[in-house]
């Protein structure tokens, strides 16, 4: 018997999250062993007259290509999936892999090699800005470890989030996107953070199931050389298969001047992948309701409720200031009081303490309102 929360999810991802229309093209690319969802996603874009195109990829498989990969061998790898991805008018990626430290021993070089040659031609320059996409993990046991839970209370867990009223978050968060529309100057501040700078210009673009599943965010980018202060990350963050703990930064004039964590020196390796690497592409608030705590999953842990994220490397193109990188490294710092608490200020106006909004027109976003 099919799991009726499996079949929701896929009806939410092919309906709402991509909204494929009659002859339209859609690459499901699973990483990982999960069949069931691929299986049930294939099948809603078949009923919604889309053509349905599969990749499945293990992770182990993808780490020996990665060790004995080529710069001549990632350039045709690339230019043939960039050929495929340039006929695609919808994209819907699964990340099920059983380890998420499979990569961590391919040497740096290998990983900057495949970040530039073919992930940011392949996804960063064309799926993310040519077709719909949206981007969801799925659960298994090693999920479930990294969350410190049982593998079936991970499950439970995971549905609620991923099958959230999605359409409903959507209109509590216009208000959050118009006031950040308004706003110049944004401050931050909590323990070891105080940081400043101007998004003033650059726009907001809400999150609300159509690019990541789960969701809840809304994110803008400041202005390239407006940041300075300092910020530390609360929340364990995976690079390349790498746990990086204690991240801080020290901004001057929009460039990350000194970075320290509990790996300073393969930190600041990755920031001097290319000159965009040390200045920031994304600032992003984060409210999923059901997502408290982190488990090393960006696609969760950037949804925290009461967290934001200060992202360095290449900014959305809907958002942009300008900066350009191989890179876009979402790093997490949690305001609720349990983390060390913390604030906002747009224009030196508090609109969020300790995780929770307390201007009238940001209420809803709290999670009483989103659950």
């Amino acid at each position: 018997m099919k799991d009726p929360r499996i079949q929701k999810l896929a009806e939410n991802l092919v309906g709402y999250s991509v909204n494929v229309q009659p002859g339209e093209n859609v690459l499901v690319e699973m990483v990982g062993s999960e069949r069931d969802l691929v299986k049930a996603i294939v099948e809603e874009i078949g009923k919604a007259g889309g053509h349905a195109f599969v990749q499945l990829i293990d992770r182990t498989v993808l780490r020996s290509m990665l060790m004995t990969a080529t710069e001549e061998g990632l350039r045709t790898w690339a230019e043939i999936d960039l050929n495929r991805m340039k006929q695609m008018q919808g994209y819907i990626g699964i990340r099920a892999g059983e380890n998420v430290n499979d990569l961590a021993d391919v040497p740096e070089e290998k990983m900057r090699l495949y970040n530039s040659l073919y992930s940011h031609p392949v996804h960063s320059e064309q799926r993310v800005k040519h077709t719909k996409w949206v981007v969801l993990r799925y659960p298994n046991a090693s999920m479930a470890q990294l969350a410190n839970t049982s593998t079936e209370a991970f499950e439970d867990f995971y549905f609620n989030v991923c099958n959230l009223d999605y359409a409903n978050m959507d209109k509590a968060q216009e208000p959050l996107s118009e006031l950040m529309r308004k706003t110049d100057k944004v401050r931050i501040t909590g323990p070891g953070t105080d940081i400043s700078f101007s998004i003033k210009g650059i726009g907001a673009q809400k999150c609300s199931g159509h690019r990541n599943i789960p969701d809840g965010e809304v994110y803008s980018a400041p202005v390239r050389d407006s940041v300075n202060g300092t910020i530390s990350y609360n929340a364990a963050t995976l690079y390349n298969g790498i746990t990086f703990e204690n991240i801080k930064f020290t901004f001057e004039n929009g460039k990350i001047v000194e970075a320290t964590s509990n790996d300073t020196a393969r930190l600041n390796e990755i920031l001097d992948s290319d000159e965009g690497a040390r200045h920031i592409g994304e600032f992003a608030i984060g409210f999923n309701p059901y997502i408290l705590h982190p488990m090393k999953d960006i696609l969760f842990d950037e949804k925290i409720a009461g967290s934001l994220h200060f992202t360095p490397g290449q900014a959305y193109e809907v958002t942009d200031n300008g900066n350009r990188s191989s890179i876009h490294w979402d790093l997490v710092l949690i305001q609720r009081p349990e983390y060390g608490g913390g604030e906002i200020y747009f224009d030196d106006r508090l609109i969020r303490k300790d995780g929770l909004f307390v201007i009238p027109e940001l209420e809803a976003l709290n999670p009483e309102h989103l659950k």
